[in-house]
């Protein structure tokens, strides 16, 4: 077996979710040498307020709704939570973190993600005001 391994630095993003099947299949084309066909790619998010997921790749509602849906389980600006050094945004954006999750593996299939035709792998920005966030793509050979 041979590992290949980068981290994608991604654009700040506004908070909601976002598809970034495009910049994870660019940084694939850049990292894997010419003829890879077949192994697993396994993406690391080395943050705790935003998170990773696998959804509905056409329809954008979908993301809007489940921007609106989080929100409702893990809403802002509620007087239990202690943990509001970083604004009243970040102690949900951990709880949403923590639902969904910060890695995905995904095998890969002639070079490319082997995602369905509907799927995009969704980065879910939790914060108001957050930075480039950092993934760490691996990838088994």
């Amino acid at each position: 077996m041979t590992f290949y391994q980068t981290t994608l630095t991604l654009p700040a993003y506004t908070r909601g979710v976002h598809i970034i099947t495009a910049h994870i299949q660019q940084s694939l084309n850049e990292l894997l040498p010419q003829g890879a066909k077949a192994g697993m790619v396994n993406l690391f998010l080395q943050h705790t307020s935003a998170s990773l997921t696998l959804n509905e790749n056409a329809d954008p509602d979908v993301r809007l709704d489940t921007e609106d849906w989080l929100n409702q389980i893990a809403p802002a600006d509620q007087p239990q939570y202690r943990h509001t050094l970083e604004g009243s945004d970040d102690l949900p954006a951990h709880f949403k973190s923590m639902m969904l999750g910060v890695s995905l593996n995904i095998p890969l299939v002639n070079g490319q993600l082997g995602l369905g035709t509907w799927q995009g792998i969704y980065l879910c920005e939790h914060r108001n005001h957050a930075s480039g966030r950092r993934l760490v793509i691996t990838v088994n050979l």
